[in-house]
């Protein structure tokens, strides 16, 4: 995974890019009405239900549009939430707090909507030894957000990007001329270029388990696609010998099932491509 560096680098790009995006040269509505000199507060209101996130967030993103401004903060991210409550106070600028506003707002939405899939999956698997992952299948430009929303809600990051582990897919195995090859060639390459990289390698049947289990060295074998059954066969087969992930078909009402297999791991693409924005606003007081 990316550093702790690496990763608050990440977050302050998405503020930087989002702001230009959204403020450009000017907030004019602000601007035309609104005296600079004028002080004022806000509360940020809960209209759904779930796991709220992005309060943390909210806070960077409002301390980089305005480091004077003044926030109150009422409940933390990771905290279960019901229409009414009150999140956090904002105190200061108000055109700062106009400018803060739509992106604060977008930001929490789906970070709340992702934390609350994620431990919706997380209880479904309680009392087994299975964790949830996300997937790389994320919003261009807000991944570092959604996969912290998917820790926030209790689950875990897979690998960051395409650069901080080694995933060999289907059509890797293929285009390499075979999984044996393409274990082989990602060895050297990662030896030769001293790269500390963990490698994960998909299987798409109980012949290819084999295979890479023979190979020796993979940190995770991903059983894509296997029904119940199969996916049972393949993890008596690997044993002890790497850890083992199910992906494909995963939804409320089949990965109970996929976690009493006997997977150390889950990956659900759904936790930030298939959510609902938690309904937020900002209102001024």
């Amino acid at each position: 995974m990316i550093s702790e560096a690496q990763f608050q680098k990440e977050l302050q790009l998405i503020i930087a890019n989002a702001i230009r995006e959204d403020v450009g040269d000017g907030d004019y509505s602000s601007l035309a009405c609104i005296p600079a000199s004028t002080q004022g507060s806000a509360k940020l209101l809960v209209k759904d239900h779930g796991i709220i996130a992005g309060v943390a967030f909210a806070e960077m993103i409002f301390k980089y549009v305005d480091p004077a401004l003044q926030i109150e903060i009422f409940i933390t991210d990771g905290t279960p939430v019901k229409f009414g409550d009150i999140v956090l106070q904002v105190s200061g600028s108000s055109q700062s707090i106009l400018k803060a506003e739509r992106l604060v707002l977008n930001s929490m939405q789906r970070m709340s909507a992702i934390a609350t899939k994620t431990n919706e999956y997380v209880v479904l698997l309680k009392g087994t030894d299975t964790k949830i992952l996300d997937t790389r299948k994320t919003t261009p430009g807000f991944r570092a957000c959604e996969k912290w929303a998917v820790k926030i809600g209790g689950g875990e990051n897979h690998r960051f990007a395409l650069y901080d582990m080694i995933m060999l897919k289907d059509n890797h195995n293929d285009f390499a001329g075979g999984i044996t090859l393409a274990i082989a060639k990602t060895k050297a390459y990662l030896k030769e270029n001293n790269l500390p990289l963990r490698i994960i390698v998909e299987a798409r049947n109980l012949e290819e388990v084999q295979e890479i289990i023979d190979c020796e060295g993979v940190y995770r074998i991903l059983l894509d696609n296997f029904d119940y059954e199969t996916t049972k066969k393949a993890v008596a087969m690997i044993g002890d010998k790497c850890l083992t992930e199910s992906s494909g078909n995963i939804n409320e009402n089949t990965i109970r099932h996929y976690a009493e297999c006997g997977v150390n791991y889950i990956s659900s693409g759904a936790l930030t491509h298939s959510i609902y924005n938690m309904d937020l606003s900002l209102k001024a007081i």
